[in-house]
């Protein structure tokens, strides 16, 4: 996993009208040159300060995961009230790991699958979960699959194996690598997947493919104009609120349908200082569940 910092919301006006258009008050970090910092090496991690994390309204921190979840890269609920699961990323072993609110390690489950990058995982509220192991840090691999998983038959693994219906290169150019997904959910009997753009910055595709275990050509929805790098999604309750998650910072996009948050506008909120943000999980409807992958844990209080 790598950081990546923000670039202005100003060049979302580059894009056509199909593209939502995101808002912020925030600077963004940029080098002498006048560009994005470039990517840390795995494990660096110099956005994470206590203090400017402390100073983020509606940022609390309320336990870890170190020592628990190695390289935590996502989260979701689990079956029982008030637990997660979470995972470790590349390099890590197949595992899922149940903890509480806290970080508190409840279960581990070993899924019969391999990890060659597993960033991103959702469930359906019928007992499936979908392990996003489409990873994709050079837009070169051709073997994306997304894993469908059920906790209480845990030998029995299904996979929807995919590829993107815009790529012919592997990798393709490096303006146009916006192949990397590390943000799913599943929705109305798909899995939608938001890419995350190492090439601008500006860009998440959204892409969906079909719920069932299968090989397809997963069908480009939309792109929205996003001025970051997207690690996790998350869908409210009632389908009235997407929160993306990026490194540092959040889109939070809001529609009386799912149709009107593809068209909305993201407002951004900077998390400057918490690090490497990587999961997010709603906890209720106003109240956010995120974790880095250095293992901070932490709530965060949604505005209005």
């Amino acid at each position: 996993m790598r950081v990546l910092l923000l670039l202005p919301a100003a060049v979302a006006l580059l894009f056509t009208t199909a593209c939502s258009q995101a808002q912020s008050d925030i600077p963004a970090d940029k080098n002498a040159a006048g560009q994005s910092a470039p990517d840390l090496p795995k494990g660096g991690d110099r956005r994470k300060d206590k203090n400017a994390a402390a100073a983020i309204a509606g940022l609390r921190s309320v336990g870890s995961l170190k020592g628990v979840v190695p390289e935590s890269s996502g989260l979701a609920a689990a079956p029982e009230a008030g637990k997660y699961f979470s995972f470790g990323d590349d390099g890590n072993s197949p595992t899922l790991y149940e903890i509480d609110a806290t970080g508190k390690l409840v279960r581990t489950i070993e899924v019969p699958a391999t990890n060659t990058d597993w960033e991103s995982l959702s469930q359906d509220g019928r007992g499936t979960y979908y392990i996003g192991d489409c990873g994709n840090n050079e837009n070169q691999r051709r073997d994306l699959k997304i894993y469908t998983f059920r906790p209480d038959s845990p030998k029995t693994v299904g996979t929807i194996v995919f590829t993107y219906p815009d790529q012919s290169e592997f990798p393709p150019k490096k303006k146009q690598r916006n192949f990397d997904v590390e943000a799913s959910l599943w929705h109305d009997g798909q899995v939608w997947l938001f890419t995350k753009d190492r090439a601008q910055d500006r860009a998440s595709k959204v892409y969906t493919v079909p719920e069932q275990p299968g090989t397809y050509t997963a069908k480009l929805v939309t792109t929205l104009a996003i001025p970051g790098q997207v690690t996790d999604a998350a869908l409210r309750a009632d389908g009235q609120r997407l929160v993306l998650l990026g490194r540092g910072e959040l889109f939070i996009l809001d529609g009386n349908t799912w149709a009107d948050i593809l068209k909305a506008t993201p407002r951004v909120i900077s998390l400057q200082g918490a690090g490497q943000t990587e999961g997010v999980v709603f906890k209720d409807n106003g109240t956010l569940l995120i974790s880095t992958e250095k293992g901070d844990l932490y709530e965060y209080t949604l505005p209005e």
